[in-house]
């Protein structure tokens, strides 16, 4: 192993740094160019503006934003971004994010992003994009989101989910495990149901820490990993933009927080798949259309095991697709390894189950019957669930 750098990494390292103490930063993080099209009680949905140089066509995509975390996980910075990737693609792309959570927000609860919030998104953007089917994508929490509301109203004009990082099962998580004996003391009367009832929910800086938290280590090896790094002028980038993204985190409101922790993290009540939402019980098993899984193979926040845990759970969905794929809970999504392992599937999937390759399937004659075959049907066909897994290749990488 050579110790002493190479000439041309001194160069670029000095460059490196010239540059980010002169300018501020290596990372473009311009965002997107974005029009605000519908907007509602903790709910603004943005059209990602087409380039000049690719014409906008086929079935919209909507990116569903996580409670607490900024809307830059899907824009995180140029060439790092899945929203520049789908603009560039000319895929009609939407985006629901809800912005700051006040004190007035306390009484909210996860029924407003489940039966309001992201079903009202799924509509609007479907009128807006000309009546097509939305494939929806939702990341950590707004997976989580996005599949409850699919389950409760089986009318949404869905063409597909894609969830990433959503973990069902949270016994599964590391952080959280060995936790939920403490957490279940005190009959949910203990210090943490007393302190959120009394802020108002969890604040901005206790987010970020959490988030961090998950990241341990990777925080306490930061200093050396920038120190090793100073002539990768991508790397730089890419932890500047992620350093951006932790610091614009936002609060939790109450009420949704103390579901959040109750029923998730004490009881582990997803594990089943089903949900009560107000007077009712919402089943994962009632969703019908087809439904990609991706797990980070570094995720600390949603492990793989604890994602994959839905797998069985969407018995009624036409397709079900799992894989694994690198990176942890943000850079699965969105870090450099992402271009070139999750935004391929994302797209291949999309492209799978669009309109227009749908109605060319059933014109053809090869669309699923469902009888004899291992393959799935389309909408408007007999159904027939199938599993796959592509975790090896991803793995791989």
């Amino acid at each position: 192993m050579d110790l002493l750098p190479k000439p041309d990494q001194v160069v670029a390292a000095v460059g490196n740094v010239a540059h980010k103490t002169f300018y501020g930063g290596l990372a473009d993080m311009r965002p997107m160019p974005r029009t605000l099209i519908e907007d509602g009680e903790l709910r603004e949905v943005y059209h990602y503006r087409p380039q000049a140089s690719s014409k906008e066509q086929g079935d919209p995509v909507l990116l569903v934003t996580p409670l607490a975390a900024p809307s830059i996980c899907y824009d995180l910075r140029r060439g790092c971004s899945l929203v520049e990737h789908l603009v560039q693609q000319g895929r009609p792309t939407y985006l629901v994010e809800y912005g700051q959570v006040s004190f007035r927000n306390r009484a909210l609860g996860m029924e407003h992003w489940i039966e309001e919030v992201v079903p009202t998104a799924i509509r609007e953007v479907s009128e807006h994009a000309g009546g097509r089917p939305v494939h929806v994508v939702g990341w950590s929490l707004g997976g989580i989101f996005s599949m409850l509301a699919a389950a409760a109203d089986s009318d949404l004009p869905i063409g597909s989910l894609t969830v990433v990082g959503s973990p069902v099962d949270v016994s599964l998580v590391p952080l959280v495990a060995p936790l939920r004996p403490l957490l279940s003391l005190g009959n949910g009367r203990g210090l943490i149901t007393r302190g959120y009832r009394a802020i108002g929910g969890a604040p901005q800086p206790l987010v970020r820490w959490a988030f961090q938290l998950s990241s341990f280590q990777k925080l306490v090896t930061k200093p050396l990993a920038v120190a090793s790094h100073l002539d990768d002028a991508e790397f730089l980038a890419q932890l500047e933009a992620v350093d951006r993204f932790t610091a614009s985190m936002y609060a939790y409101p109450g009420r949704t927080f103390g579901q959040l922790y109750h029923r998730f993290v004490k009881r582990n009540g997803l594990v089943d798949g089903s949900f009560d939402v107000r007077d009712r019980t919402v089943s994962l098993a009632d969703i019908e259309v087809p439904v990609l899984v991706f797990g980070g193979a570094n995720d600390g926040i949603a492990p793989v095991p604890a994602v994959k845990a839905v797998v069985p759970l969407l018995s009624g969905s036409r397709e079900v697709r799992f894989e694994v794929v690198p990176g942890g809970h943000l850079g699965m999504l969105t870090g450099r390894a992402a271009r070139t392992a999750t935004w391929p599937v994302i797209d291949e999937w999309v492209a799978r189950w669009a309109t227009d390759t749908v109605a060319e399937e059933l014109a053809s004659g090869r669309a699923d019957t469902g009888v004899g075959t291992d393959t799935t049907s389309p909408i408007g066909t007999n159904r027939k669930r199938r599993h796959s897994s592509s975790s090896s290749r991803a793995l791989a990488r």
